[in-house]
C-alpha cells in the first residue's frame, strides 16, 4: 500500500494528469485554497493538502466577512482566465479555505486552466 501511495504522490508532483481542475458539463471545476486578508491579490501556484489532493493557492486582500473574500477570489480567477466575472462562482466551501469554484465556459477553458495551473488534463 505504501508503494502505491508513494507512486501517486510522485505522479502528482510530476503532473501525471491529476490536477486541481476538471472539465464538467458546461465548464470546469477548480479546487482552490484561499487566503483572505493577504497583502496583495495573487495566484501562488499549486499546493497539496494532507490527503494528497491538489489545489490552486490564491491570496486576496479582502477579508473573510460576508462573502467579500469569495467575491475577490471569483474576480481574480475570472481575470486570470479571461472570462466574465459572472462565469466564476464559488460552489462549495463558502466558509472554508478549500473551495470548489465553477467556471461556466466551453471546453476550450481547459487551455486557460492548464496555463494557470501548469497541469495537463
Amino acid at each position: 500500500m505504501g508503494d502505491l501511495a508513494t507512486s501517486l504522490r510522485d505522479c502528482r508532483r510530476a503532473g501525471c494528469g491529476l490536477s486541481s481542475w476538471k472539465l464538467i458539463a458546461g465548464g470546469a471545476e477548480l479546487r482552490v485554497r484561499a487566503q483572505p486578508g493577504a497583502s496583495k491579490d495573487a495566484i501562488e501556484g499549486l499546493g497539496e493538502d494532507a490527503s494528497g489532493q491538489t489545489f490552486l493557492k490564491v491570496r486576496v486582500r479582502a477579508i473573510a466577512e460576508k462573502g467579500k473574500a469569495n467575491a475577490a477570489v471569483e474576480q481574480l480567477l475570472a481575470k486570470a482566465l479571461g472570462v466574465p466575472k459572472s462565469a466564476v462562482s464559488v460552489e462549495k466551501g463558502e466558509t472554508q479555505r478549500i473551495k470548489t469554484v465553477r467556471i461556466s465556459a466551453d471546453p476550450s477553458i481547459a487551455g486557460a486552466l492548464q496555463a494557470l495551473t501548469g497541469a495537463r488534463k
